[in-house]
C-alpha cells in the first residue's frame, strides 16, 4: 500500500459524498493506523478531520504516514455526541499479549473493552459497525489448538455474538470479519508475523529461514482490499447481520518465501526436509470472499502484489522487482 493508496470501489465514492461520522477503535494498532491512512487518502485533509475520530487505550498523537490524529482514550467514545456513525471496532488485546498474562485478566480487559463499545453504540448514534474478529474463532472449542489460541479465538467469538446481538436487537447492521492472515503497512511487530519476516530477511540479504519441517498453509489479504469490502457493507442499507472470512490465495510457506525472494530480492530460502502426518492450515473462506468483493466492485490485490506494497512500507526502501502472482 503506497502513502496515497485509497479505499477502492463504488462504495469509496459513497463514502466520500456521506456525512457519517467515521469512529475507529484500538487506532493506534497496525489495521488502525492502515485504515485513517486509507481515510485520510480518501476523504481529503479537511473531510477526514471532520468526521474521522480515534479512539484506544491511551491520549496520544497517531502518526500514519500521510498525518497525523489525535487519538483519544476509548471511554472518551462514550461522550460523543449522538450523530449517525459508522464504528470500525478494532480494539483487543491481541493474542501475543495472552501467554504473559493472567487468564482472569485477559479475560476482564477484553471484556471490558467491548462493554465500552457496546455501551456507546446507540448513544453516539451507530447505524454500522464493523468488528476485526480472527480466524481464532473457529478453534475455540478445538481440543488440537493450544490453550492460548483457544481463549483469544472464545474472546474473539464473544465479540462476534454480542455485536451481533446488538445489530438484530437495535435494528443496526453490523459486518463481522474473521481475519487470517493480513498484508500491508504499519505491520507493529513484524517479528511476529512470518510474511514480514520474510520480507525483512529478504531485505537485509539474509536467507530466509521456514522452520517448520511439515507443510504450513497461509491466506494473505490486502489491508487496502479488506477495509474496503468493510466500508462497503457497512453503507449497504439492506444488511442487518454479515459475516465473512478472509480469503487469499492458499499458499504454502515455501511457496510465499519464493514469491517473496523474486519480489524482494533473490535471496536463498532454508528449511528442514518436510516429514509426513502433520498439517498446519490456517485459511479463510476464499470463494465467499471473492463473491463479496465481486458483489462490491472491489479488486483483489494479487499476492505478489501485496508483498511489494508490503515490503515498500519497510525502511530502508527496497527495490521492488513487479511481477505475476501464483495463480
Amino acid at each position: 500500500m503506497t502513502r496515497s493508496a485509497r479505499l477502492s470501489g463504488p462504495a469509496a465514492d459513497l463514502l466520500r459524498t456521506a456525512s457519517e461520522r467515521i469512529v475507529i477503535t484500538g487506532a493506534s494498532g497496525w489495521i488502525g493506523r492502515a485504515t485513517l491512512e486509507l481515510l485520510y487518502n480518501t476523504l481529503g485533509a479537511q473531510p477526514f478531520a471532520e468526521r474521522v475520530f480515534a479512539f484506544g487505550s491511551t491520549s496520544r498523537v497517531i502518526d500514519f504516514r500521510a498525518a497525523t490524529i489525535q487519538q483519544r482514550p476509548l471511554p472518551a467514545l462514550l461522550a460523543l455526541p449522538c450523530q449517525p456513525t459508522l464504528v470500525a471496532h478494532l480494539a483487543f488485546l491481541t493474542k501475543d499479549k495472552v501467554a504473559g498474562m493472567d487468564e482472569a485478566e485477559y479475560r476482564r480487559l477484553n471484556k471490558g473493552l467491548r462493554h465500552t463499545v457496546l455501551e456507546a453504540l446507540d448513544m453516539i448514534g451507530a447505524t454500522a459497525a464493523f468488528v476485526a474478529s480472527s480466524g481464532a474463532a473457529e478453534l475455540a472449542a478445538v481440543p488440537e489448538a493450544s490453550a492460548a489460541m483457544r481463549l483469544y479465538g472464545a474472546l474473539k467469538k464473544a465479540d462476534e455474538d454480542a455485536f451481533a446481538k446488538w445489530a438484530v436487537e437495535h435494528g443496526q447492521r453490523v459486518t463481522i470479519g474473521r481475519i487470517f492472515a493480513l498484508s500491508g503497512p504499519h505491520i507493529n511487530k513484524p517479528e511476529t508475523y512470518a510474511l514480514a519476516s520474510f520480507i525483512g530477511d529478504a531485505i537485509a540479504g539474509r536467507p530466509i529461514t521456514i522452520r517448520a519441517d511439515f507443510p504450513v498453509y497461509r491466506s494473505y489479504v490486502a489491508i487496502r482490499e479488506l477495509m474496503s469490502l468493510v466500508f462497503a457493507t457497512m453503507l449497504d442499507e439492506t444488511i442487518d447481520v454479515l459475516r465473512f472470512s478472509t480469503g487469499g490465495e492458499r499458499l504454502e510457506m515455501q511457496e510465499i518465501a519464493q514469491v517473496v525472494s523474486e519480489t524482494v530480492g533473490p535471496v536463498r530460502i532454508s528449511r528442514p526436509t518436510l516429514k509426513t502426518g502433520t498439517l498446519d492450515e490456517y485459511v479463510g473462506n476464499d470463494a465467499h470472499y471473492r463473491q463479496l468483493l465481486r458483489k462490491y466492485g472491489v479488486d483483489h490485490v494479487p499476492f505478489a502484489e501485496q508483498v511489494a506494497e508490503t515490503a515498500a512500507s519497510f525502511e530502508p526502501k527496497p527495490h521492488i522487482k513487479k511481477r505475476q502472482t501464483h495463480a
